[in-house]
């Protein structure tokens, strides 16, 4: 090595002794800031009769036409000057070299510059060296005349040891990093705070990535590829000539590519704040990863209503988990878990509305940011500040793989990361964290426990939960038993709730009902009785005053609650310094659970495959259902399921009694095996694949709430489509509002209430966003306590699209005279078609008759009832008439309502249906109005007489 320095020195100074004969030094003008003096951006300007560069402190961009005259080959000559340009030494007398001091050594200190120095001579050679290694990568001299090398401002300085991993902080355009040299072939931060490169994980598996360089574990914070990673061998990022930034797996396959496509794509360059930015030449960012997190927010990056955390799935794996951290329609930042099975919303406490939680909705930035000092701060007034607060401190925000959102400070000194503040002090209130019927306990860690009657579904991932030891049937010959499980709950997923009733009388609630799996029962005096559905996001806290009562078959035995090993309910890394007090880690007893972990893994990896050959074997040879409905599907604790046309063909007596038609199918009455009362909806133009439908269906099957008709199942044969849904007893508002009997002022402000709270779930709080289109009295259906539950939401997604995936309405949806203006307009469909919607049904409600009903002058239709009736109730607002009320409510009611709830609902309606959508409140709005409305229990009766 020692002689191969010795050759390319000699070689160098000889062609640099050959050629300095021919250049002129232009010297920079000096910015003097205080008592030092600094240059502009430009080191200086090398000239001779051919050439002309210009260097930069972080890259250079030099016009070189490739000839070979003074001597020197192409390679020598292009590296000498550019070297010697970036290098360049002070004034001197010296007619071989005149340089001009330009950024290498202070102003004015001219001595040991007459010739060229040991270190400049060093400088030199360093440079050449990595201007050839990088000859030697890129391979890329284009077609024409020009050439580009890049000069990092770690390398010119020529103080640091020679390293090509540590020598650029930017991809220049036409370059690439390769996967194979990932432990040294990467970008690094002017400050080396921040790396980027290939992350790899076991023997092949890889993700491009960018990571604390100083964090003892490389802490990730992006990755382009997280649920894709690409093979150890062959993969490659590049930087495009068409401005696009492309990671390639070795099959040549393209994993992820920036929409930079045609741009003036300069450069890739990795900022101090970690943000990898893709630049032009004159430095505009034209895209950068601060756009696109992944689960990790860093100081000064904004957060937007187009951009959420998510998780990693578990440990050691990097996929999308969960938990999610992200601004919801009402302009809130909440977390929600979207588990394969529900979506909850549980921080800030769903218990409290917005602004109990100290939140704000009035704004409509959606951002948020945390800034170099450690604070904060969010357009809905979440505000926190690290416990470290100040300048100087490497920190991030991440959502944790446990469900909660913690902000790290790093250590400088070891490399680990503290905790300076974190969303959720008990981390059982997390929900979905131990999975379907599993209950969190403290022990005092947080762990995972499945009650009586229910096992482990797997040992090694406790966010699967538990399954039941028995079979759930509603036969009437069935006995069954209640298992107390004192100061335990599930949160959510009631089928109803009692108030001030006895235990005996919840028990019977639940004893009654075939779908209850259990009852919460409060001992706080009042007698609150919640009967369960589904037993999800379980915890066990000496705050709760009560108990949980599992409804369980007689002869099941209620052995002790099994524990799952509940180390990693709290994500505490190796690289993390301190989180609790207590340790959750014991070393002795965590070798031998692994030890166990793999023996139990490979034994139940033997019995899975001659499972599923025997499970192959019989779908294909014994049920010939179709493998693009049945992928992922399997029987859950949920009456949710797929049904045979056979079988729903024999439960409606072949399709014979009809409860009503709409616009998106007729509906018949039915009665399934097990004797449960159902409403059938045979689809009349829904036109998806099989695997298309069930993705949908399942979606909607898996939203729950008491104002929604709960879907039961679907059925997908051939060209039929139809989807089973429970019976309402009391059929729908329209046989009631519009018929001869008069439904009471109570019952119909009640449906005013459930309505919005049902249509702000669907807007707010689903999985996915969903669009009800087609609101009205026939779609709102009436229990015996007459609590009204909405019908065919969801099935606009289930009919015709524009086309596969497009996610746009191809028709107009809805009823005449219930539809918003924007669908006759061609406009944008959004959730305020439902609002409008919503609006006619309330004003018929107080009105007692049909406004969406045309009326006409001569036989021809001239406009909507609700058009005079609007125009009528504003102007006798306007002119200030005193009983414009009493005038506009039902008189059938005979004056038996409350004034105040009138006019509230009366006002409401009008905002609803203004033509300008901007103009209409949100659900949410509208359901916080309606229970902040005064004597909203008690009905008034007023004497007109």
């Amino acid at each position: 090595m020692k002689a191969l320095v010795q050759m390319l020195e000699s070689g160098l100074l000889a062609c640099l002794h050959k050629m300095s004969k021919r250049i002129v030094w232009a010297h920079p003008r000096p910015i003097v800031t205080g008592q030092s003096s600094y240059f502009q951006d430009d080191w200086g300007r090398c000239q001779t009769t051919r050439h002309d560069i210009t260097c930069h402190p972080f890259n250079f961009v030099g016009d070189l036409r490739l000839d070979g005259d003074a001597g020197c080959s192409v390679a020598q000559m292009v590296l000498t000057e550019c070297s010697l340009g970036c290098f360049k030494g002070c004034p001197s007398s010296d007619k071989e070299l005149s340089c001009g001091l330009a950024g290498i050594m202070p102003r004015g200190q001219t001595h040991g510059c007459t010739r060229m120095s040991e270190v400049l001579k060093r400088s030199l050679l360093r440079n050449f060296v990595y201007n050839l290694h990088q000859m030697r990568r890129s391979h890329d001299f284009g077609d024409g005349p020009v050439v580009s090398f890049p000069f990092p401002q770690r390398h010119v300085y020529g103080g640091a040891k020679f390293d090509k991993g540590h020598l650029q902080n930017f991809l220049q355009r036409g370059s690439s990093l390769s996967v194979e040299d990932d432990s040294d072939d990467y970008i690094t931060s002017p400050d080396k705070s921040f790396t980027c490169g290939f992350y790899g994980m076991g023997e092949n598996a890889y993700w491009f990535s960018i990571w604390f360089t100083n964090s003892k574990e490389r802490t990730v914070v992006w990755m382009a590829n997280r649920n894709r990673p690409v093979n150890g061998r062959g993969s490659r990022i590049s930087l495009q000539r068409d401005g696009t930034m492309m990671l390639r797996d070795a099959d040549g396959s393209t994993v992820w590519e920036t929409n930079t496509t045609s741009t003036d794509v300069d450069r890739a360059e990795l900022l101090n704040t970690g943000n990898l930015v893709l630049k032009d030449p004159r430095g505009k960012i034209l895209w950068q990863s601060f756009g696109f997190p992944t689960d990790t927010l860093l100081p000064n990056q904004i957060f937007t209503t187009s951009t959420k955390l998510i998780s990693i799935l578990r440990r050691g794996d990097f996929s999308s988990g969960y938990f999610n951290f992200l601004f919801d329609n009402d302009n809130v930042l909440r977390m929600m878990y979207d588990g394969p099975e529900i979506s909850r919303l549980y921080w800030p406490n769903p218990d409290w509305d917005v602004f109990g939680n100290g939140r704000t909705n009035f704004n409509s930035s959606r951002t948020a940011v945390l800034d170099e000092m450690g604070r904060f701060l969010s357009s809905d007034k979440m505000s926190f500040n690290a416990s470290d607060m100040g300048f100087g401190v490497k920190r991030r925000l991440t959502m944790d793989y446990d469900g909660n959102l913690r902000l790290y400070s790093l250590n400088h000194s070891t490399g680990l990361w503290v905790i300076s503040w974190k969303a959720l002090s008990e981390q059982c209130k997390v929900h979905g964290i131990c999975g379907r019927n599993g209950i969190c306990i403290y022990t005092p860690e947080p762990k995972c426990s499945c009650p009586p009657g229910y096992e482990v579904s797997d040992p090694s991932d406790w966010s699967k939960g538990c399954k039941s030891k028995f079979n759930q049937s509603c036969s009437q010959t069935q006995q069954v038993k209640f298992v107390e499980l004192p100061q335990t709950d599930y949160y959510g997923f009631d089928l109803n709730y009692s108030q001030s009733v006895s235990m005996e009388a919840c028990r019977k609630i639940c004893l009654d009902d075939c779908l209850c799996q259990g009852f919460a029962y409060r001992l706080t005096g009042e007698g609150n009785c919640y009967a369960k559905s589904t037993l999800f996001n379980g915890y066990k806290s000496s705050n709760f005053p009560g108990s949980l009562y599992l409804k369980l078959p007689v002869d099941v035995e209620t052995s002790a609650p099994t524990v799952l090993n509940g180390s990693d309910l709290i994500c505490e890394s190796k690289e993390v310094e301190v989180v609790h007090s207590s340790s959750v880690y014991d070393t002795a007893s965590k070798k031998m659970r692994w030890v166990y972990l793999y023996s139990f893994a490979s034994a139940i990896g033997a019995i899975e495959v001659l499972f599923i050959v025997s499970g192959w074997w019989f779908l294909f040879t014994v049920h010939n259902v179709p493998s693009s409905a049945e992928d992922g599907y399997g029987p859950i604790s949920s009456p949710f399921r797929r049904f045979s046309y056979t079988e729903l063909k024999k439960a409606t007596n072949n399709f014979k009694v009809e409860l009503g038609r709409g616009g998106f199918g007729a509906v018949y009455k039915g009665v399934l095996e097990d004797e449960r009362a159902v409403a059938v909806k045979k689809l009349g133009d829904a036109t998806q694949g099989e695997g298309e439908f069930w993705a949908e269906v399942s979606t909607i099957g898996k939203i729950y709430h008491m104002n929604l008709v709960r879907m039961w199942g679907f059925c997908s044969e051939g060209r039929h489509r139809l989807v089973v849904y429970e019976h309402v007893e009391n059929l729908s508002l329209d046989k009631h509002l519009f018929s001869t009997s008069c439904l009471g002022w109570k019952e119909r402000f009640n449906v005013a209430v459930g309505t919005a709270r049902g249509l702000a779930y669907l807007h707010h709080e689903c999985l996915e966003w969903v669009i009800h289109c087609d609101v009205k009295p026939e779609n709102i259906l009436l229990d015996n306590g007459f609590e009204p539950k909405i019908a065919d939401f969801g099935l606009a997604k289930l009919s015709q699209r524009g086309g596969p995936g497009s996610g746009e309405f191809s028709r107009i949806r809805g009823t005449k005279g219930y539809m918003a203006p924007e669908w006759a307009m061609n406009l944008p469909i959004t959730a305020k078609v439902d609002v409008y919607s919503y609006g006619v049904v309330v004003l018929e409600m107080v009105r007692g008759i049909r406004l969406s009903k045309w009326v006409g002058e001569d036989g021809e239709e001239q406009e909507a009832e609700l058009t005079r009736f609007v125009r009528a109730v504003k102007r006798k607002i306007q002119y200030g008439e005193d009983n414009w009320v009493e005038d506009t409510v039902d008189p059938r009611l005979k004056g038996k309502f409350s004034r105040q709830q009138a006019a509230m609902l009366v006002e409401i309606g009008i905002s609803c249906v203004e033509e300008d959508r901007s103009k209409r409140p949100t659900m949410a709005t509208v359901v916080q109005v309606l229970l902040e409305c005064e004597d909203e229990a008690q009905v008034q009766t007023l004497d007109l007489e």
